[in-house]
């Protein structure tokens, strides 16, 4: 099996590896669709140097692959009343994922949520607007899942975004 066969779509998306070959233009592509993804197509063409009849079937087929997702808004959490921001890692019963995540997904406050490997079982980043909240969302509705054993806090000082996307 060359290289190349592991590229294509199928059993091994998800899997940590890619599942879609992206070319040069394609990583150009998204790298201005996240810096701005209400880019008209034409835009889009001009800063990717290509013309609008390919840029528009690039960005169809990378939505049809599933390489696109959607097109949303950044929000930055603190104008936003969201002032206090922490990292929580939940230690959780085995064969709980599943569940856990899902009722994890209802939790007002719980911006993402991630599956690892390691110490922890569970990172999830909490958005609140004080502390008081914070509390609240862990203590309470967090550690009040079934199959949740313990939970870690990490306040979150500062943040930014990297410089350079992963697409550039």
């Amino acid at each position: 099996m060359s290289q190349e066969d592991n590229l294509r779509p199928g059993p091994a998306a998800g899997t940590g590896r890619t599942a879609v070959a992206l070319d040069e233009v394609d990583r150009r592509i998204l790298d201005e669709l996240v810096r701005d993804g209400r880019m008209s197509i034409r835009t889009l063409a001009e800063r990717v140097h290509v013309s609008r009849t390919n840029a528009y079937a690039r960005v169809e087929r990378l939505l049809r692959d599933g390489v696109l997702t959607g097109f949303g808004a950044r929000i930055a959490p603190e104008a936003a009343g969201l002032g206090t921001s922490a990292y929580v890692a939940l230690t959780i019963e085995q064969n709980t994922w599943r569940e856990v995540s899902a009722e994890l997904a209802q939790v007002r406050y719980v911006e993402h949520v991630a599956l690892l490997s390691g110490e922890h079982d569970v990172l999830a980043l909490v958005r609140a607007p004080d502390n008081a909240t914070l509390r609240d969302v862990v203590l309470d509705r967090v550690q009040g899942i079934a199959g949740v054993l313990a939970t870690r806090t990490w306040l979150v000082f500062d943040e930014f975004d990297g410089e350079r996307g992963p697409w550039t």
